[in-house]
This record gives C-alpha cells, structure tokens and sequence, in this order.
C-alpha cells in the first residue's frame, strides 16, 4: 500500500454491517470478535482497508446510527478491547479501518438529551434543537427523512425539537460551540485509539436554514433542501478538516446535496474530505426497477466533473440499498460481474459491501414477520389499514428495502450459512447452500483480479478517464489510458462501431479480462452481461 497522502486512490474498500457478518459467541448477532476471525479472508481477497458501520453503545433503533455513547462499545459487538484487537490485527495484515462519524444527531437516549429534556434552562438544553410549539401548531412545515414532521413535540417544556431523521434521533445544535467541543474531544479519542479514519455519515445535514424558510417546491432535493449542504457548514467542514489532516486520517463523506460541481471543492487537495458518496447514480424506474441508462448518465457526469480535481468514493451496494443484480439485472452471477467490472475500474475509490462479491441476492420475503425494521413494519400496517392486501403491501415495502442489505453473511454451505451457531437475528437467504464464501465463485476471483489490477496499473488508480457511447442505453465504455473497458449492462446485445469514435481501430489489443475470449475489432457486439477489458 502506498504512504504517500493519497495512497487511497489504488486502494478498495470493504464495508461491513457487524450484526450481519460473523457471530463468534452464538448469539445469533455478527461482534466485533467475527470480524476479527475473517480479518484473514478480506486480505485474501485483496482489500485494503475496512469501513464497519456503528458498534457505538445505541438503542438500535437505526441499526446503530442513533448513538447514545459515543465512547462505548455496545455489549451486543463486544467491548472496547475487542475493538483495540481488531485494529491491531487489521493493521498486522496491512488494512487500516474507518467507522462512521454520526454527528448530525444522537440518540433521544442520550444523556445530553435526555438532560436536555428537563427543562428549558437546563444546561444541555441548547445542545440540542428546541423551539416553541404546540401539540397541532410545530415551528415550520418541514419534513423528515422518515416521513412526516422534522418536529416532536413536548407537552411538559411546550416547545418541540428537530430530527431529519426519525424522533428517537434528535439533531445536535452545531451553532453551540459547547457541542462542537465535545464533537472534536471525541473525534480525537478514536483517532488516538489507532482508528484510521471516518465515514462522516449525513455531514451534509449539520447546517439548517432559518426556521422561517418555506419550501417552494419539490423537484431537487425534494422538501429536504432547507437541512442539505446549507450555507454555513463550511466552518465546521474546516474545523474538522484540520483535525483530520493533523492524523492524517481517511474520510469518506456521506453528503446529499453536494452537487458533482461542488464536489471537488469538497475532495480536492485543499478540500475537508477525501472523497464523497453521492446518491444519485441509485437510479429507479416508475416501477420500482433500477434505472441503467440514468445510472450510467450519473456516474459520467460525475467522473467527468470531478476529473480535474477531487475524488470519487465508488461504490454499487451498501446497508441502505438493495442487491444490485436484483434491482438493475436478472440476478444472475453474469450480470453481478458485469456490474462489478463496469464500477472498479472507474476513477475513484471503490467499496465492496459484505455478501456483494459473491452475488448475495434478495430475500424472498413471504411474510412481514421476517422483516426487522420497525419503520417499514409500521408503513406495512398502515398500507393494510388503508386495504391492501398482504401480500401487496408486503412487495410495495420489501422490493427496494434496505432489508435485503442486512440478511446474514453467507460463508459456507452448511446450517445457518455458517453464520451463526445460534439462531439468526434475521433470516438467512435459502440460497446459501449455493452462494456462499466457500464456493470460490467466479465473481470474487473476478473481484480479486479488479482489486489487483487497481494496485498494478496506476493507469486505473490514477489515469484520466474518457468514455464513449454514452447515449447507449446498456453500453458502459471508457477508456483509462492505455485500458479499454467495454460492458454490456443488459440482456440485450449491445452493437458497438468503434469506428465512429475516437478509439484507434488499428492497433493490437491485449486482452486483459472478459467473459468470454475476444479479439478487439472495429465493430463489436457484445452478448448480454458481456465484459470485456483490453490494453493498448
């Protein structure tokens, strides 16, 4: 691995979401001791450094993203000391580790919340967000994230506080300079600790408008503009930029609302982050289908403006969003490779989330009682309650669902995926006796040859970019230098004339990868989900 400052351009990123990984005790629930058992795998396939989601103290509420300690490890994960053991291991085998900074809000179990609760002269209450209201009357008509009012109201202080998220998550007051204390006290304790870096989720949220701006209209980013990379979030960016560049640390930024021409000055060299997440390229049809032509328009767009400066963090799948070859294809491991090659090898820095390099699939969901997520359980209900019919409502709630993200590593073909000893916090997709680590699938040595390709060449890791046939609805082709990558991301065949680009058509290609074994000519048809990567 590189030790220069931007040793994270040739390097991969592996994401996991502990309670669904490895369950080293039994319990039915992935901790921290799994992930320290696997550790040996993840350097087999190749990947350079780990992002894990929360394993902070939480009521769970948000699947750890409503923290209520930020320094302590929650019991279900293990103990401190466990996670001091993952970062000496990770480090012994050469990977370094980033966690999420959740620092837009807490949890409403919190106890500077739950001090701030008290009263309106208590001394936590201005960490927090609170204004006068009535039971019927909050302070403005803003929405939440998770639908409804961005207010709760408090019938014992009579003013209501703000969440972007859902009421157990209570927004922090970034103006106090009390709570931007505490934040940077914490951000260095971890950091000190040995972590390497963060993934600053929601970071685009801490600056609000004032209370007083109405929402015109919805097109955009919807009726959440007045919480979205808002003016004023730039000194707190700064601030935090200069704790992270005194360790050096690695940082992702999770930032809707930051446009691709805002996105360099966000991830350039003078920048506050390395490298920014962007939500767009999760393209869907009116159907609920994956969108690919308009995933395709969104990530050129966005390699394209952040080329000259700045970096993008790529990625397919992550704890929010379903299996891609379900959402985007026909499931099938042809067009998970197909996916695969199309993201690697673009510019920028790529994750892998748990279960994608061996073609984790959704769930058949059958029933309702195999969903865990309390919201989604409650707009179920309140589908039914308006006559759906069960089995309706429960497609409308599960097709897209980050639930499908969420279901047990599958490590091995025996009981329980190898998961667990004990039974499952949540059910293990029926197809694990197939896909699973053990099999030594094609695609995850496909996924090891990318990840060692983006090592080698430092065409990939840090060449231009250029693409062709970009109004092709399934054909995803570029150039990085010297390498040619061509991808048919449909079941239809994809007819390319070269000839009508500024690709030379009269040189010798050498073939690098592909599904099948190809010569490169002037005029091309791939098959479907075909892959082919060639060298000048």
């Amino acid at each position: 691995m590189n030790n220069d400052k931007n040793w994270f351009h040739n390097a991969v990123g592996y994401q996991i979401y502990p309670k669904s990984f490895y369950d080293s005790n039994g319990d039915g629930m992935g901790d921290l001791k799994g992930i320290i058992e696997k550790l040996d795998d993840l350097k087999t396939l190749g990947v350079d450094f780990l992002w894990i989601n929360p394993v902070f103290k939480s009521p769970q509420v948000d699947g750890g993203y409503d923290i209520s300690d930020y320094y302590a490890i929650d019991e279900r994960f293990g103990e401190l000391s466990d996670f001091k053991a993952l970062l000496k291991k990770a480090h012994q085998l050469g990977m370094k580790v980033i966690t999420d900074l959740v620092v837009n809000h807490t949890s409403n179990q919190h106890p500077w919340f739950l001090e701030s609760q008290k009263s309106k002269d208590n001394p936590y209450r201005d960490y927090y967000l609170w204004e006068d209201a009535r039971s019927n009357k909050m302070p403005n008509e803003w929405i939440s994230f998770f639908g409804g009012s961005a207010w709760t109201y408090d019938a014992q202080t009579k003013q209501a506080y703000f969440h972007v998220f859902g009421k157990e998550q209570p927004d922090l007051n970034w103006k106090n300079p009390k709570v931007r204390k505490e934040i940077y006290k914490m951000v260095r304790f971890w950091l000190d600790l040995g972590l390497d870096g963060f993934r600053l989720d929601a970071i685009s949220h801490i600056q609000k408008m004032p209370w007083s701006y109405k929402i015109k209209s919805w097109h955009g980013d919807g009726p959440w503009v007045p919480f979205m990379n808002v003016s004023g979030i730039e000194q707190y960016m700064k601030d935090l930029k200069e704790i992270f560049d005194e360790y050096g640390a690695l940082t992702v930024g999770e930032a809707s609302g930051v446009r691709s021409t805002q996105a360099p000055d966000w991830t350039d060299d003078s920048g506050y982050i390395n490298m920014i997440f962007e939500l767009e390229h999760n393209a869907r049809k009116a159907n609920g289908d994956g969108h690919v032509y308009q995933m395709k328009k969104t990530l050129i767009r966005w390699q394209k403006d952040l080329l000259e400066r700045g970096w993008n963090a790529l990625y397919l799948e992550n704890h929010d969003q379903a299996r891609v070859p379900d959402v985007y294809g026909d499931g099938s491991e042809a067009c998970a490779k197909a996916f695969a090659v199309a993201y690697m090898l673009l510019r920028g820095t790529p994750f892998i989330y748990q279960g994608q390099e061996i073609g984790m699939r959704n769930f058949p969901f059958q029933s309702v009682t195999q969903m865990r997520s309390k919201e989604l359980i409650a707009q179920y209900d309140k589908w039914i309650e308006r006559g759906w019919d069960k089995k309706a409502a429960l497609l409308k709630m599960t097709k897209n669902s980050r639930e499908h993200s969420r279901t047990p590593m599958q490590w091995t073909p025996e009981k329980n995926a190898g998961f667990s000893t004990g039974t499952p916090w949540m059910e293990v997709n029926p197809n694990y006796t197939t896909i699973n680590v053990a099999a030594h699938s094609e695609l995850r040595m496909l996924y090891a040859q990318l990840i060692a390709l983006r090592h080698q060449s430092s065409a990939i890791s840090d060449g231009a970019i250029k693409f062709h046939f970009e109004r092709h609805l399934q054909a995803f082709v570029y150039e990085r230098e010297n390498y040619l990558i061509l991808v048919n991301l449909g079941q239809k065949k994809a007819h390319l004339d070269f000839e009508t680009t500024s690709v030379s058509t009269d040189r010798n290609y050498e073939h690098v990868l592909g599904s099948k074994a190809r010569t490169f000519r002037a005029k091309m048809i791939l098959d479907a989900w075909e892959y082919q990567v060639f060298k000048k």
